[in-house]
Parts: structure tokens; C-alpha cells; sequence
């Protein structure tokens, strides 16, 4: 970049919404991306996030994460990191960005961003998109059907990230189809894959469907009002990849205290990993508490998870910046933290390869998940398209009314127009928007209903 060159951030922070915005800004001090924030955080789908799993599905132990919980701390991550960077001389030089519009945007998008950044996650955690993805790939082997191949790749692909943006877009709905109606920036900061369309495991921002058809249009207006059409292709808005880091580092650290607070393994397993990592060295040999004292070991784990936050974003801060016109001219294609924080992710990734997925209570109640979610499936999918009127009137009834109404708002039907009014794509997209908000607790509960196994 030549010293003249500023890397504009005028679309990048493009305050405008989907919709034209008509709150009372009347005594309110808040910019638009603090009020993006205030939507987010009363938004139900927040909320139903406590009982939805990070790790360890069904789990009573309050130490442990859940989904709001991991959203929360990426949350403070984010922040800190938007934080960095607004208060980085060379990041001001080269956007031209003042202080003030700096602290005033970049840490509060990163705050919305980071909170939501999990939001379209199905129950029972990623082997929940897992159990959808696959359920869907026999359904459509054995089941005739009227969708296009590119439609039936947002359910054979379904992917958490493009349920989040359909979630924040379209379905916490009130009388229109705009969602929660944030500001183009946030949406874009929120996209860790543009892409609605083919998956190409070579590039980062194309490596998984990021936004279903259903969603398309939305995908190209947050794109071309944000600046990031890039040819044929999107652009990853630079704030992403903070997002990313920050919520990497949490489930990296995070999980390994998880299993360590349910006594899986000590702290002297854990040091045995890390121990060649260079970065590491000085803070094992100066800063740990003797065995033997009281509380040595929990003392220990919280030290060295408080020093690898420290040292990670780190790392992704100054990564970012080091790589930042290559960010933003869209040719940068890694994880921050999987660049100079390599050594560290790679032995906390393998760890938990090693102590924590294969144990036996993750691997039992995530297949207690596959049951319960191939069974929701099953059931959804045979009665509302059943040949018999009897079922398809009562499994309308249980189907989320606010779930079904997105629907009909979305594709501009009457009010008097129900579920059986939409096509087939927007029929299975109601039954997966419904299935994938549930809780944990609520998606077994209701499978046990509609089999027979509980009455209340």
C-alpha cells in the first residue's frame, strides 16, 4: 500500500438497515450499531441459546458451557480485539479512520457479531448440523421431489452459520420480513462464509453454504451496500475474521476447562501438551503454584487459560494488521490464530481430540441428539406432507406459529394463507427453522411426546 492509499471504511461500516429504520432516536445517545446490539440481546433466540449444547449435551452441571455461555465470552473477546484495533495507529492510518468513529464502531459491531456468531446452531451442537445434513441426504435419495439441486444443498448442507442469518434476517419476526433489521455492517460482519452458493473447500469464504437460497437476495444487497463484491464472488467483511479468532479461542481453551472441572484429566496432563510450545516456556517455569497447596491445580488452569487468551489475541490482532490489505481486498484466506498462534491452537485442538470427544458421555448423549433429531425429522417430514388431511392438520399445530408466519411474510402470502399454502422448499425450511431453535431439553422432551414415551 502506498503512503497515500487509504483503504476506505465507509461501506465497511455502512450504518443503513434492509429496511428503513423508524425508531425514536430522541434522547437516545446510541449510534445504529449500539441499537443493533440492543435487538440482539433482547432477542428470544439469545435467550433460548442457555439450554443449547457448546460440548456436553444435556448436561445439569452449571460449570460447564452452554451455547450463551461460549457466545458470551466470545463475546468479551471480540471486543477486546475490536478494542485493539481501534486504538492502533497503523489501522487509523490506513483506513483513515478517526479514534472517536473507530471505539464508537469496530468493538460494538464485534459485540453483536460475537454474541450472535452461534445463533443458527441447531440443539445438540455441531453433530445437531451433522444429524440434519445427513438425515436430509437419504430423504431426498428415496423421497420424489419438486426442488432444484441448489436448494436441496441447503438442507444436504445445512450449516449453522446460514440458520443464523436466516434467524436474524427473517425470523424473529414481528410484521415484516426483515428480522431483527440490523445494519447492513453488523449482517456483514456476521457472514464468515458469503456464499449461497457452490462449496469449494479451497477457498475459506466459499468452504461451506454461509447463506441459504431463502436468503439470497438479502446476501447480495448486505454485499453490494457494504462494498463486498469481488467479481463473481464476496468478500469477507475484515471484521469476520475478528469474530472468528475470538470465538476460536474460546472453544479451544474453554472445552480443555470444561473436562478439566469435570475431572477427565489434572492440570500435569495438560502442561505435558503445551509444554514444548515456545511461547509457553517462560510461564511454566516462573509463574505456576507448587503442587500440594491448596488449590493449586484450579489456581493453574485458570492462569494458563487467562495467559493463552492473552497470547492468542494477541496473535490475532497483530495478524490481522500485518495481513490487513490483504484482508481487505478479500485475497487473504486463513484463520488469524492459525497463522502465528499455531503452535498453541494445534496442541490445544489435539487435546481435545485426545481427552475430550471421545469420551463416553459426549459420544452417548450426542447419539441420544442423532435419535432425537432423526426422530423430530421423521416425524415433521411424514405428516405434513402426509396424503391424509387428519395429519396434516394436526402436526400444524404443533409447528411454531411465529416459525410458520416468517414463512407467509416471507413470500408474501394473506393472513388468512397457512403452512399448507407454501411450496415444498418453503415447507421443509419451516420444519428445519423449527427443529433446529429448539433447546436441547425441549427438542428430547417433544421427541419423547410425539413418540409415545411421555405423556406430559
Amino acid at each position: 500500500m502506498s503512503s497515500s492509499q487509504i483503504l476506505s471504511w465507509d461501506k465497511l461500516l455502512n450504518d443503513r438497515r434492509l429496511k428503513s429504520s423508524s425508531r425514536d432516536k430522541t434522547g437516545d445517545p446510541r449510534n445504529e450499531f449500539d441499537s443493533d446490539f440492543g435487538r440482539v440481546i433482547f432477542s428470544p433466540a439469545i435467550r433460548r441459546m442457555h439450554d443449547k449444547t457448546q460440548v456436553f449435551p444435556l448436561t445439569t452441571d452449571d460449570n460447564i458451557h452452554s451455547r450463551l455461555t461460549h457466545s458470551m465470552e466470545v463475546m468479551s473477546l471480540g471486543y477486546s480485539l475490536g478494542l485493539g484495533i481501534a486504538e492502533n495507529e497503523q489501522f487509523l492510518k490506513m483506513t483513515g479512520l478517526t479514534t472517536e468513529k473507530a471505539y464508537r464502531t469496530l468493538p460494538v459491531i464485534l459485540k453483536s457479531v460475537c454474541l450472535v456468531h452461534d445463533i443458527g446452531n441447531p440443539p445438540f451442537g455441531h453433530f445437531g448440523e451433522t444429524v440434519i445434513k445427513t438425515y436430509f441426504q437419504g430423504y431426498f435419495a428415496k423421497s420424489p421431489t419438486s426442488l432444484t439441486d441448489v436448494q436441496k444443498e441447503d438442507f444436504t448442507s445445512f450449516d449453522g452459520n446460514a440458520q443464523g442469518f436466516r434467524v436474524l434476517t427473517k425470523l424473529q419476526v414481528l410484521d415484516n420480513a426483515y428480522g431483527l433489521n440490523l445494519t447492513y455492517a453488523t449482517l456483514a460482519a456476521y457472514l464468515k462464509y458469503p456464499n449461497s452458493g457452490e462449496i469449494n473447500k479451497s477457498f475459506l469464504t466459499l468452504s461451506k453454504r454461509g447463506v441459504f437460497q431463502s436468503e439470497k437476495e438479502y446476501l447480495n444487497s448486505v454485499a453490494e451496500h457494504c462494498g463486498l463484491v469481488k467479481g463473481l464472488l464476496f468478500k469477507r467483511h475484515p471484521l469476520a475474521f475478528l469474530m472468528e479468532a475470538a470465538d476460536s479461542i474460546c472453544y479451544l481453551i474453554m472445552d480443555i476447562e470444561d473436562g478439566f472441572n469435570k475431572g477427565w484429566y489434572g492440570f500435569d496432563e495438560l502442561k505435558e501438551c503445551l509444554k514444548d510450545v515456545t511461547s509457553l516456556k517462560t510461564f511454566f517455569s516462573t509463574r505456576l503454584i507448587a503442587p500440594g497447596l491448596r488449590g493449586s491445580e484450579i489456581t493453574n488452569m485458570v492462569n494458563l487459560r487467562i495467559e493463552i487468551i492473552r497470547q492468542l489475541v494477541e496473535h490475532a490482532r497483530n495478524t490481522f494488521l500485518d495481513n490487513f490489505e490483504a484482508i481487505y481486498e478479500g485475497d487473504y484466506g486463513e484463520e488469524l490464530i492459525l497463522t502465528s498462534g499455531l503452535e498453541i491452537s494445534r496442541n490445544l485442538k489435539q487435546f481435545c481430540i485426545d481427552k475430550i470427544f471421545p469420551k463416553n458421555e459426549v459420544q452417548s448423549l450426542e447419539l441420544t441428539g442423532h435419535s432425537v433429531l432423526t426422530g423430530l425429522l421423521d416425524y415433521y417430514t411424514h405428516f405434513v406432507f402426509h396424503g391424509n388431511s387428519d395429519y396434516r392438520k394436526r402436526v400444524k399445530g404443533l409447528i411454531s406459529q411465529s416459525i410458520t408466519r416468517a414463512a407467509l411474510i416471507e413470500n408474501v402470502l394473506p393472513l388468512k394463507a397457512d403452512l399448507y399454502d407454501l411450496d415444498e422448499y418453503y415447507k421443509l425450511r419451516v420444519i428445519v427453522d423449527f427443529i433446529s431453535g429448539m433447546t436441547d431439553q425441549f427438542a428430547l422432551n417433544h421427541y419423547q411426546k410425539l413418540s409415545g414415551q411421555r405423556i406430559t
